[in-house]
């Protein structure tokens, strides 16, 4: 079945091609100019030999080439990998090496990768610039291969085709690629669209695109056939001076986000009341932020969502109602919602048998959103896609009214600042330090950031390292926000009668007065 993403240009280029499709980095287009430069690059990724099916890489902060590159792969029928902006050199090769990434997009921002990346590269053949200077050496120019193109018909992939191979971390310590089809991704978008809160017509793209909780927002807004604003990365200050210029309808943050927007000295002098609708994730929303954000926003309609990779997004919502002054005396609010209108959700033990309601066990969803399966990885489908259903990781329960309460991760995970960081990636980085001899990777709470990574670490005989130099240690092989902010040494871990380690314990004393494990 012809269910591409493509459909949704094609549909505004019929009914509004002088519509303004995208605003950034003080560029604005229509819908015709950007149909007409997807149209032609996708000519040019041809020329190079792209055909459908291959991977095509992208690194780069949001922009509106990054949507155009989106566009432009899914016209071929190619599939996107979208590299993660804080990633290290190693990881990237990694990701690229693992799907055979054959043609890397990049900005500015990360041309100092690039020597290193090239070198470890097994699958690259071009390296295309999309940044705002000249040209490097070695490089294609992004605007010249636009301009000497031909454009090209779009294939129209179908509801099955590989769309995109978006990675996460692992809990062996390496990143996993996931397999998301064009329905699956369209999947994810519908189930939000479907909740019946409209989107558009402005949104800003705030979150980085390379994350799927950025790059819903994406799918949402074309199917919107509204204008896409985008920040290159997240900032506060030009997060309300951009609300405010192109008036802003809808946007999604993570919690951390909105108190930075909150807490910024300069907040009251910005007229922000076009603002109308914002997604929220990764954590719960504190009832004292929350509080602020109604008092400073009473125009505003919140929405939380719950989901990860494997389901190309998020599965579960909190509607707005829920986060009104009414809605939180119905006790909801420190839960994930429920599941949205095209997706399932039950809570099962180990069996994979559905359990009573209020009892714990894990989160399992199942939908059009599901993904294909992990790339080369069929220990990991076998583990986590079962029967169609994605087992999680999530250890939660279900009340009576189908409202899911997280309760721990049964995945060695942190999600800190919205970002997950898998502790088998960091564990693996510190014993590679000469003076460690065991060590385990949890997550403690943060004000700031809901979970801070915090490495508990035993020392070999006769050692000794700093905390500033285990996480100095740690940047050379790991991206900064998976390195442990902070550091305990201890002369022995817990360890169960199996020989495991017991995080669970080495949780409790952090988590004791939150009545939950996890933010």
């Amino acid at each position: 079945m012809t269910v591409s993403i493509t459909q949704s240009i094609h549909r505004a280029m019929q009914q509004s091609p002088q519509r303004i499709a995208t605003i950034a980095n003080g560029r604005r287009q229509t819908y015709a100019e950007f149909v007409g430069r997807v149209q032609r690059l996708a000519g040019g990724l041809r020329g190079l030999g792209v055909r459908k099916g291959d991977r095509v890489g992208i690194l780069s902060l949001n922009s509106d080439r990054y949507l155009e590159v989106f566009m432009a792969v899914f016209w071929l029928g190619a599939a996107i990998n979208p590299a993660n902006t804080r990633w290290s050199a190693k990881e990237l090769s990694f990701s690229f090496n693992d799907c055979e990434t054959t043609q890397l997009f990049v900005d500015d921002a990360h041309l100092p990768l690039m020597d290193e990346v090239r070198a470890e590269s097994r699958t690259l053949r071009e390296v295309i610039y999309v940044g705002e200077e000249a040209c490097p050496a070695g490089m294609l120019d992004y605007e010249q291969l636009i301009a000497q193109s031909d454009p090209v018909d779009d294939v129209y992939a179908s509801d099955s085709d590989l769309a995109a191979v978006f990675y996460t971390g692992g809990t062996t310590g390496f990143p996993k690629g996931v397999k998301l089809s064009h329905g699956s991704l369209l999947g994810a978008a519908l189930n939000r669209l479907a909740m019946g809160w409209p989107v558009g017509p402005v949104y800003l793209h705030a979150a980085p695109i390379f994350h799927l909780a950025g790059a819903m927002g994406v799918w949402w807004q074309f199917i919107a056939g509204g204008t896409h604003v985008l920040l290159p990365t997240f900032n506060a200050l030009r997060f309300m001076e951009t609300v405010q210029s192109e008036r802003v309808t809808d946007t999604l943050l993570v919690p951390t986000m909105i108190q930075m927007v909150l807490d910024h000295p300069e907040f009251g002098r910005f007229d922000m009341t076009s603002l109308k609708f914002m997604v929220y994730g990764a954590s719960p929303i504190a009832e004292t932020l929350l509080d602020r954000l109604t008092i400073a926003f009473p125009q505003l309609a919140l929405m939380q969502g719950y989901g990860m990779t494997e389901l190309s997004g998020c599965v579960s919502y909190l509607p707005p109602h829920y986060h009104t002054a009414e809605g939180r005396s119905l006790g909801k609010l420190r839960s994930a919602g429920r599941a949205g209108p095209l997706a399932e959700i039950k809570i099962v033990g180990p069996d994979g048998q559905e359990l009573p309601r209020g009892t714990v066990g894990e989160i399992a969803a199942r939908g059009m959103s599901t993904m294909m399966g992990y790339w080369n990885r069929p220990a990991d489908n076998a583990s986590t896609l079962r029967d169609g259903w994605v087992h999680s990781g999530d250890g939660a329960y279900m009340d009576d009214e189908g409202f899911i309460f997280i309760v721990d991760r049964m995945k060695d995970m942190v999600v800190s600042g919205g970002e997950n960081v898998y502790s088998a990636e960091v564990e693996n980085a510190i014993l590679k330090h000469p003076a460690i001899a065991s060590c385990a990777v949890i997550g403690i709470p943060s004000e700031k950031w809901g979970e801070s990574v915090h490495a508990v670490v035993v020392l070999r005989p006769g050692q000794d390292v700093s905390e500033a130099d285990l996480i100095a240690h740690c940047k050379t092989l790991i991206a900064g926000y998976k390195c442990p902010r902070s550091v305990e040494v201890r002369t022995e871990l817990p360890l169960s009668g199996a020989g495991k380690i017991q995080k669970n314990k080495l949780r409790e004393r952090y988590w004791a007065q939150h009545g939950r494990q996890v933010a």
